[in-house]
């Protein structure tokens, strides 16, 4: 196996950046083709390369990263997740990552993102709490470090 077949099948053919399938059968040229993005630049990183669609991976090029958080979730002022990403690799520790207007709706967004980052930073492992404050619930990601 090569690198990006080797990088796919641990990713699971999953995009780093949108979390959407990867098509192995697509050329490396499509802009939905597989792709290994390097992160060499992140010298701290843990995984040096990550799957992504090719056009996510030129597209992160010119502009920084933005992992999206699904409209389907009932969030208020969400924390930009690529930087919470880095610095709980790097740091550890916890942050608050959003606002919610109910516990449901903290219960959700908690779910997904414990998801969304065993993905998004394979081998962290991350947990999210739910804390009430100001009439709303507040949603903590936290990782084991600190």
């Amino acid at each position: 196996m090569g690198l990006l077949e080797d990088v796919a099948e641990r990713d699971g053919w999953r995009c780093w950046v949108c979390d959407e399938p990867v098509d192995p059968g697509k050329s490396v040229n499509d802009s939905l083709g597989p792709s290994v993005d390097s992160r060499t630049a992140d010298r701290k990183a843990k995984i040096a390369e990550r799957l992504a669609h090719r056009g996510c991976n030129s597209r992160k090029g010119a502009v920084k990263v933005v992992i999206a958080w699904p409209d389907r979730l009932h969030v208020v002022e969400p924390a930009p997740l690529s930087t919470v990403a880095t610095r709980l690799e790097r740091k550890g520790g916890r942050e608050m990552v959003a606002r919610c207007p109910t516990r449901r709706d903290a219960q959700e967004a908690a779910d997904w993102l414990v998801d969304r980052f065993s993905r998004l930073v394979p081998g962290l492992p991350v947990t999210a709490g739910i804390e009430p404050g100001g009439g709303q619930f507040l949603v903590i990601l936290a990782t084991g470090r600190r």
